[in-house]
């Protein structure tokens, strides 16, 4: 989350309860594994917010939410296109279908698809990170997040994690053109900055 004003960071514990409430609800209606996508440009925050709103969910419903995240996934630093086809195709697909989604993971170091991964529902799915949300996966997505924060605040995040900014432009660049191309921030159910 932004290290910003302490209100700032009240409004978005808040936003996290309430989708936390939200997301109880749908459990309590009958639906067992509500589907939560938090998208945004690198370094906008959607890591740390689905670690919170895991956590939330945890504390609410005393059950834990899977987290999948978007980075391994990627087929690589020119992956995400491919990272974000994947997922809907390997992880939300089978989910609508009740079955079980069966993964692999992509190896950063081998530079290929590596560990096998499974996920059958029962639990909310929280699905974080950049081409989370495309109008393919949103059929699939009960609540749908964009994270939206300057690309200042982007940059140093990025520093932080990375440790230098090698490959922030040709991220950007790619990311330009994939939500130039779905309107990813135009099908979020809510819009949060984060800095």
């Amino acid at each position: 989350m932004s290290e910003g004003s302490d209100g700032n960071n009240i409004d978005q514990l808040a936003l996290i309860e309430k989708i936390s409430s939200q997301v109880l609800e749908l459990i309590d209606r009958g639906n067992q594994t509500p589907i939560v996508l938090i998208d945004g440009r690198a370094g906008s925050g959607k890591s740390t917010f689905a670690e919170a709103l895991q956590q939330q969910l945890f504390r609410d419903g005393e059950s834990a939410p899977r987290v999948i995240h978007m980075d391994n996934i990627f087929e690589g630093w020119d992956g995400l296109a491919l990272g974000s086809d994947y997922m809907v195709r390997f992880i939300l697909q089978p989910l609508a279908r009740q079955e079980t989604a069966s993964w692999q993971d992509w190896s950063w170091v081998k530079n290929q698809r590596s560990s096998w991964r499974e996920f059958s529902g029962g639990t909310p799915l929280i699905v974080e990170g950049c081409g989370s949300l495309t109008e393919r996966s949103k059929e699939h997505a009960d609540i749908s997040i964009w994270l939206e924060a300057s690309e200042e605040t982007r940059r140093e995040r990025w520093i932080q994690r990375e440790r230098h900014l090698e490959k922030f432009d040709f991220w950007a660049a790619q990311e330009l053109d994939f939500y130039a191309r779905e309107k990813s921030h135009s099908l979020a159910d809510l819009v949060i900055r984060t800095d």
